[in-house]
């Protein structure tokens, strides 16, 4: 699996908007500047992060972006499967069931299915609050 650099970015973002009050809105300027990301990038990534409610977006003069929810309430999985589409290791776990002519005697499957359950269960353990402080996370090590 290759985090590409849109969900790295998405991540980037909702750390950024983190650092604000949740009644703040911060312009896409604002985080393009700080977190040295091209504007015209980083609205194809907002999109997609407001389309699924985890950014509230206010159009208009005096508007920009914030957070949806607590950081605690994100779940990196959930960010990057939106962004990425998947977190599977091969293409052949991407259906369920999986369509592959060969699953019944991929003698791999197994190998690649325990890796996809120990990928999923490790994202969708750390929040976007484990990223920001690290040290309030309790067993979460980086």
């Amino acid at each position: 699996m290759l985090i590409s650099t849109k969900g790295r970015y998405a991540l980037r973002v909702l750390i950024e908007l983190a650092g604000y009050d949740r009644q703040q809105l911060v312009t896409l300027q604002t985080i393009a500047d700080s977190q040295q990301i091209s504007e015209k990038y980083l609205e194809s990534i907002i999109v997609v992060l407001s389309k699924a409610g985890l950014v509230d977006a206010v159009r208009g003069k005096g508007g920009g972006y914030r957070l949806a929810r607590k950081p605690e309430e994100y779940t990196i999985g959930e960010i990057l499967k939106l962004t990425e589409g998947t977190l599977a290791p091969v293409s052949c776990l991407d259906d369920t069931p999986n369509k592959c002519p060969r699953a019944a005697e991929c003698k791999t499957l197994p190998m690649w299915e325990k890796l996809n359950t120990i990928i999923g269960n490790y994202l969708y353990s750390v929040t976007l609050k484990d990223l920001i402080d690290p040290s309030d996370s309790g067993d979460f090590q980086i």
